[in-house]
């Protein structure tokens, strides 16, 4: 288990993305997560947005999903999502874990069209997306390492 597993408080969780972050917290204590929203990404991420996500959630550490490819090998969006980690821990001072994000995408995909089908999303909330990716996530990550 990761020390920074040990801490107790909220984590950030993030779905890295050429475009888009998408962003969830999570509780240690509880193991629960939510999503939270979705960050512009163009040539850079929209660190105000993030500034503000830190500032107010003030989390013990943060986690990255790391996009691994189908034999478990790192891809060069894998990179770049290190590369995003490390800025994140030199920008706030705080640890960083990764996790493998396989299958988050479509896990978000599929947990969207259900809360479509039940009425609570429409269309226009598509961009919670990523956010739903993160928080799933930063759920997986939560399920492995509080057992």
């Amino acid at each position: 288990m990761p020390e920074t597993a040990l801490l107790s408080g909220y984590v950030l969780g993030f779905d890295f993305g050429l475009r888009r972050i998408g962003v969830a917290v999570g509780q240690t204590t509880t193991n629960t997560a939510s999503s939270l929203e979705t960050v512009a990404c163009a040539r850079e991420p929209d660190w105000s947005a993030i500034d503000r996500l830190v500032k107010e959630w003030k989390p013990a550490f943060l986690l990255v999903g790391l996009p691994i490819g189908p034999e478990g090998d790192e891809t060069d969006m894998s990179a770049a999502a290190r590369r995003f980690g490390a800025a994140l821990s030199r920008r706030y001072d705080l640890g960083v874990e990764y996790a493998d994000e396989r299958f988050s995408t479509r896990a978000a995909e599929s947990r969207f069209a259900e809360l479509r089908a039940g009425g609570s999303l429409r269309r226009k909330h598509a961009a919670q997306l990523d956010a739903m990716a993160a928080q799933i996530i930063l759920e997986n990550w939560l399920q492995s390492h509080h057992e």
